[in-house]
């Protein structure tokens, strides 16, 4: 199993103290209850953190031309119109996908195309679960450009245990969906806001899976 770049750091540090705590105990007092039970829960930690940096190697294994592909691994937990009011403003249909902290927490392109626009907003850390999270927490946006002009935003939001996101695009780079896009360290969520007229192929409580879900059709400029 491969691990995160982003756990690397915090990995090895949870492992040294885990590893210094229980050596300590060891000479302490021995091979007791005491020791054992520390030992154990030290070994399920280590083995809960270690499992939410894990990074596995996806492709999508299909033609992802006018396709929006789920940007991570999670339950659905909206599909509805809204205003944006950051980048677009105008009406899109916003879908959002909560990761719970058993979740792959790497983040994907959802679309292939150029970023056009990426920000960090400084918020709070309510639960990613909730509507307004998507506005009120810690959060960062991306904006990609598709072949045919359309522009496709995605934002990833902070949750209650949530308090880093790291994102990697930089304007004007090409981007593509095999490409991760970011990650966020423990429970969040990600919202994708799509043209109207997208075509919805998924359902509300649906589980997803990062760059191998299909979300959305998107119709072609001929179409419209």
């Amino acid at each position: 199993m491969k691990i995160h770049r982003e756990g690397t750091g915090l990995l090895l540090t949870l492992f040294t103290i885990l590893f210094i705590v229980n050596v300590t105990l060891y000479h302490t007092s021995g091979r007791n209850t005491l020791f054992y039970s520390v030992a154990t829960i030290s070994a399920i930690l280590f083995l809960l953190v270690l499992n939410f940096f894990r990074s596995p190697h996806r492709r999508f294994p299909f033609d992802s031309e006018g396709l929006v592909i789920a940007p991570a691994d999670g339950t659905i937990v909206a599909i509805e119109e809204v205003m944006e009011h950051e980048v677009l403003h105008e009406k899109r249909l916003q879908i959002s996908i909560f990761m719970s902290v058993f979740n792959v927490h790497a983040n994907w392109f959802p679309v292939n195309g150029t970023v056009k626009y990426t920000a960090h907003h400084n918020g709070r850390f309510m639960a990613a679960y909730l509507p307004k999270s998507s506005t009120e927490n810690e959060r960062s946006t991306v904006v990609i450009t598709t072949r045919d002009g359309v522009e496709i935003l995605a934002r990833q939001i902070a949750g209650a245990m949530a308090r880093r996101i790291v994102t990697y695009a930089k304007i004007g780079e090409p981007c593509h969906v095999d490409e991760q896009m970011g990650f966020i360290k423990f429970g969040s969520r990600v919202d994708i806001f799509l043209p109207l007229d997208s075509e919805v192929l998924i359902e509300m409580g649906d589980k997803v899976t990062g760059n191998q879900t299909v979300l959305a059709r998107m119709q072609k400029k001929s179409d419209q």
